[in-house]
C-alpha cells in the first residue's frame, strides 16, 4: 500500500496559544507524532508499503523543530491562509495535503493517516488496529480513534431551553447502562479513504460512512488550557512509566532530542 501520514498543526491557537509548539515532559509534541510513526514503519508489516509523511503548517517554528531532527524524512506543506482560520475544517487541511503531496511524489495514495500533534497517548497497538479496521472496512469513508463516553445524553446530560434545564435527549431510562452507548471522539488517529477526502462534503465528513477504533480511556480528551496541557501530563507520567506500550512511544520521542 502507498500510505500518507499527516501531521497538521497552526500557528498559535484560539483555545490555547501555540500548543503545537509545546514540550510535552521536555519532548515537543511533534515528536511523538513522528516517533508513532518511525515506529509503526520500523516495527509492523510496513515492508511492502510505501510510506510519506507531511507536515501541514502556517507556523515557521513548528516547520523547523520537524526539519530539525534527522529520524524521519518529512515532506513540509506551507499552509494556504485560506486553510488557516478557526473555522476551516481539519478535513480541508488533510485534502490539500493529499493532493499536493500525489502531484509532488507522482504516487496514489491508497490510505490518508492523520495523527493529531496535540494527542500524543497512542500507541502502536492503535495505529495498527486503526489502519486495520480501515483495509478491512473498504465500504468506511474513514476510521477514527475513540473512547468510551463518560456522560450520556440519555441520562446524565443536560440542556437549556427555555428557561428550564432537562436531559438533552429526552427519555425514560433510569441507570446509565439502559441507555444507548455514546462515545467520545479523542481526535488522536484518523485513517481516510482517498476518494472520500477527494470527493464527500468537508463540513458534515463524520455524519456517516465512519467505523472507529476503541482506544484506553486517558481522562483528558483536549488540550485547551494550561490546566488542561499540565493534567495531561501528569497522567502521561504515569501511563509512560507502568504501561510498555506508551512507553515505547516515550522512549522512542526521547530519542529525537538526540540526534
Amino acid at each position: 500500500m502507498n500510505i500518507l501520514f499527516t501531521l497538521c498543526g497552526r500557528a498559535g491557537s484560539k483555545g490555547f496559544k501555540n500548543k503545537n509548539l509545546k514540550e510535552f515532559l521536555g519532548i515537543p509534541l511533534v515528536y511523538y507524532g513522528l516517533a508513532a510513526i518511525d515506529l509503526w514503519v520500523q516495527k509492523s508489516d510496513a515492508k511492502d508499503n510505501t510510506v510519506d509523511v507531511v507536515l501541514n503548517t502556517d507556523s515557521r517554528e513548528l516547520a523547523d523543530l520537524v526539519i530539525s531532527q534527522q529520524k524521519v524524512l518529512v515532506d513540509i506543506i506551507h499552509r494556504d491562509a485560506l486553510l488557516g482560520g478557526d473555522t476551516v475544517p481539519k478535513v480541508s487541511v488533510i485534502k490539500d495535503c493529499l493532493i499536493k503531496m500525489e502531484v509532488q511524489k507522482d504516487i496514489k495514495y491508497d490510505l490518508v493517516v492523520d495523527l493529531d500533534i496535540t494527542s500524543p497517548l497512542r500507541t502502536l497497538k492503535d495505529i495498527n488496529n486503526a489502519i486495520q479496521k480501515k483495509t478491512a472496512r473498504n465500504d468506511t469513508d474513514v476510521v477514527f480513534s475513540v473512547t468510551g463516553s463518560r456522560r450520556n445524553p440519555f441520562f446524565n446530560m443536560v440542556k437549556e431551553e427555555n428557561g428550564y434545564y432537562g436531559t438533552a435527549i429526552k427519555s425514560e431510562y433510569t441507570a446509565r447502562q439502559q441507555a444507548p452507548v455514546f462515545y467520545d471522539m479523542n481526535a488522536s488517529i484518523y485513517v481516510y479513504s482517498v476518494q472520500a477526502l477527494l470527493n464527500k462534503e468537508e463540513k458534515t465528513f463524520f455524519n456517516n460512512g465512519c467505523d472507529v477504533v476503541i482506544m484506553k480511556d486517558t481522562a483528558v480528551l483536549d488540550i485547551d488550557s494550561e490546566e488542561d496541557f499540565q493534567l495531561m501530563q501528569v497522567v502521561a507520567k504515569y501511563l509512560f512509566e507502568t504501561d510498555k506500550e506508551f512507553g515505547l512511544i516515550y522512549e522512542a520521542a526521547k530519542e529525537f532530542l538526540s540526534i
